[in-house]
């Protein structure tokens, strides 16, 4: 079992500690700018040598293995044109592909496919029209841009299952690596490309798999399907990477990052970005509670005008160019208000009072 807490230097560090876990399957939230893309990186590297690969890995250089052909002298037949120089499709013209892709594609979209492997593109239709021979025949389409990324993430869930069942052409894959699937699916969506994942992950142990999404809906999805996945939070800190654990705090991020907060808020540890977690948290109560926005929440009455002055705090001091990388301190006074706004919140939505307990530090700051 991990420490709850665990400091990384970096990210390659941290991709040989992921490796190195016992579980088959481990879950990452962490914010974007975190440094999620390039920890899928840094693990896929590892597991290169010479010309040996293992690990499979989906994240937006996956995606950038397809690109379109708009056709701009004809402009009439356009096609999704793949990169087969890429491992990721080796021996695929043998293994019918079509029909394993369009068993996950028909879940959620309607458009149909076909893929020329010499010409290597693929090329979409919903409709088709008689030729000269009577024949049906598709009308080309360009999918959007929506449609195009549940495409290609249906593509890779093909191979992953190929790898995952051992099929002669994949069975260099020992990890499978998922970083952010649904950049532009809706709510729905998420659900299900969630709940299908983690079926497809379950039960399985052939293959170690991690999954890293900064997206709250699709990661408390993913964990609760898969109950015996060890689960962590992501955060980049002045002094490294930190990985906790949330096997032994809160199971839901939000939860667990206002513990985080709570914390941080104790001490002298205040950065310029924990006001960007604490409007994130706000923004999701506020939705939760059937409000418009955070300035509902801020205020105990309409005419409350500490609320009303919080919410402008949190409206000006989230939206400031800060880096992640390089955090910086609060100002003595910004903190002051941080933990103000902070114990106000907490004060107004309740929290289970054994995983906050009250601090008279923190008290006496606010």
């Amino acid at each position: 079992m991990a420490d709850t807490d665990e400091t990384f230097p970096d990210l390659d560090a941290l991709a040989r500690h992921l490796r190195e876990q016992e579980k088959k399957a481990i879950i990452i939230f962490a914010y974007n700018g975190t440094g999620k893309t390039r920890l899928s990186m840094a693990f896929k590297n590892l597991g290169k040598k010479d010309e040996s690969r293992d690990t499979l890995y989906f994240n937006a250089f996956t995606e950038d293995l397809f690109t379109w052909d708009n056709d701009l002298e004809n402009d009439s037949e356009r096609v999704l044109r793949m990169n087969t120089a890429s491992r990721f499709f080796d021996g695929l013209s043998e293994l019918e592909m079509e029909s394993r892709i369009r068993n996950f594609l028909h879940r959620y979209a309607d458009f149909n496919f076909d893929i020329d492997y010499e010409a290597s593109h693929i090329r979409f239709w919903r409709e088709t029209q008689k030729n000269a021979e009577e024949k049906d025949e598709p009308i080309p389409i360009k999918v959007s841009r929506g449609e195009e990324n549940i495409f290609i993430w249906c593509f890779f869930l093909a191979v992953a299952q190929l790898a995952i069942d051992g099929q002669d052409a994949y069975k260099w894959v020992q990890y499978i690596y998922i970083d952010d699937p649904i950049s532009s699916l809706d709510e729905n969506n998420a659900i299900a490309v969630a709940a299908h994942l983690a079926q497809l992950i379950k039960g399985q142990n052939r293959v170690k798999v991690v999954i890293s999404s900064h997206h709250t809906l699709f990661f408390n999805v993913v964990h609760n399907e898969m109950k015996n996945a060890q689960s962590y939070f992501l955060s980049k800190e002045p002094d490294g990477y930190h990985l906790h654990d949330t096997s032994s705090t809160p199971r839901f991020y939000h939860v667990a990052m206002l513990k985080e907060l709570h914390e941080v808020a104790k001490s002298e540890k205040l950065y310029t970005y924990h006001f960007n977690i604490l409007r994130s948290i706000m923004e999701k109560t506020a939705t939760f509670h059937g409000f418009k926005n955070i300035g509902d929440i801020s205020k105990h009455e309409p005419d409350d005008q500490d609320g009303t002055l919080h919410y402008r705090y949190v409206q000006l001091l989230s939206h400031g160019n800060y880096s992640l990388f390089e955090p910086m301190e609060m100002m003595e006074e910004n903190k002051q208000i941080f933990r103000k706004i902070l114990n106000d919140f907490m004060s107004n939505y309740r929290f289970n009072p054994e995983l906050f307990p009250k601090d008279e530090a923190l008290e006496a700051n606010t």
